[in-house]
């Protein structure tokens, strides 16, 4: 995975950190076809994640109403209810309007 090319700020950022469970069937394939839908919704601008211990996935969106909408995807609410059920010890969402980003 690279850095995501985000555009210029303001844009905004969905922070989703994670423990997951031990049991791991079909979560790796739920998580390719989130990624995969994600990238198909209007408003998407890139994905960032890391897994250790925790895990850390960042998505970045134009807007807020584009983050409503990929949350009540259809789709996106059966993982979300797999998540809860089967995946993830414990989660938690963060959403942040981006005013500045900057590197090299």
């Amino acid at each position: 995975m690279t850095i995501a090319k985000t555009p210029k700020p303001p844009y905004f950022a969905v922070i989703f950190t994670s423990v997951k469970t031990n049991n791991d069937k079909g979560y790796k394939e739920m998580a390719e076809l989130m990624v995969a839908l994600a990238k198909q919704q209007d408003g998407f601008l890139g994905i960032e994640s890391a897994r250790n211990e925790i895990g850390i996935t960042v998505s970045y969106w134009k807007d807020l109403e584009s983050i409503r909408n990929w949350k009540n995807h259809v789709d996106h609410k059966v993982a979300q209810k797999g998540g809860k059920k089967e995946w993830y010890k414990a989660y938690k969402v963060r959403i942040t309007k981006v005013e500045r980003d900057y590197g090299f």
